[in-house]
């Protein structure tokens, strides 16, 4: 888990330190999932979203559960202090961003595995970025 982790699931957390937004890391995860997703190197989607609907231990169940809690935790908290910064409108749901967010990825995992491709992804990232509220011109 650690090396698939280190080699193919490490991009939200990139994502989160190198971009100034919640938005523009939300973005930025949403598209390269695209590209992680559906690279033809290994198997489609995200072994951390379906490996515990594919694994019969409760250990690994837990372990995949609270990796995902966590990089829910991760995005909510950014989005939150963007809210606090004024680079969100005050009203922002940061719970609801980063859930949405998460379903999102989510969704883009089982899609990949059932042979959506990496522009039909892609399309769904932008989609999905368009209900993000804006403040000012501090968007990206």
């Amino acid at each position: 888990m650690r090396e698939y982790d280190a080699k193919y699931g490490s991009f939200g957390g990139r994502a989160l330190a190198e971009e100034p937004t919640a938005r523009a890391a939300v973005e930025r995860t949403l598209r390269e999932a695209a590209v992680v997703y559906t690279d033809a190197d290994h198997p489609h989607g995200c072994l951390v979203l379906h490996a515990a609907v594919n694994c019969s231990t409760a250990e690994v169940e837990e372990i995949c559960r609270e990796r995902r809690k966590a990089n829910l935790t991760a995005f909510e908290s950014r989005i939150a202090a963007d809210i606090a910064a004024g680079l969100l409108p005050p009203d922002a749901d940061a719970t609801a961003l980063a859930r949405h967010a998460w379903a999102v990825i989510q969704g883009m995992s089982q899609q990949a595995r059932d042979g959506a491709s990496r522009d039909e992804l892609e399309a769904l990232a932008e989609i999905a970025m368009a209900i993000w509220p804006r403040t000012g011109t501090h968007t990206r």
